[in-house]
C-alpha cells in the first residue's frame, strides 16, 4: 500500500491527476468518475464561439442544402 500511495504522489501533477476510484460498489465507483468528469470540463471554461451574421447565414444555407430543401 505504501509502494502504491508514493506512486501516485511522485506521479500525479495539476495538468495529469490521478483519481483513486473505489471499484466495489458500481453505482458509487459510477458516481466518482462522473464528478471528476463534470469538474474537469467545468474547469476548462469552454464556451460556443461568437458566430457572425455572415456566418449564421452561411450554416443557414448549409443546413437547408443538408435537408433537401435549397
Amino acid at each position: 500500500m505504501d509502494a502504491y500511495e508514493d506512486m501516485i504522489r511522485h506521479t500525479a501533477t495539476r495538468e495529469a491527476p490521478w483519481y483513486v476510484v473505489p471499484a466495489d460498489n458500481k453505482w458509487f465507483t459510477r458516481r466518482v468518475v462522473a464528478d471528476a468528469i463534470i469538474e474537469t470540463l467545468s474547469s476548462l471554461g469552454l464556451k460556443y464561439p461568437d458566430i457572425g451574421p455572415d456566418k449564421l447565414k452561411e450554416l443557414a444555407a448549409a443546413k437547408r442544402t443538408l435537408l433537401g430543401r435549397e
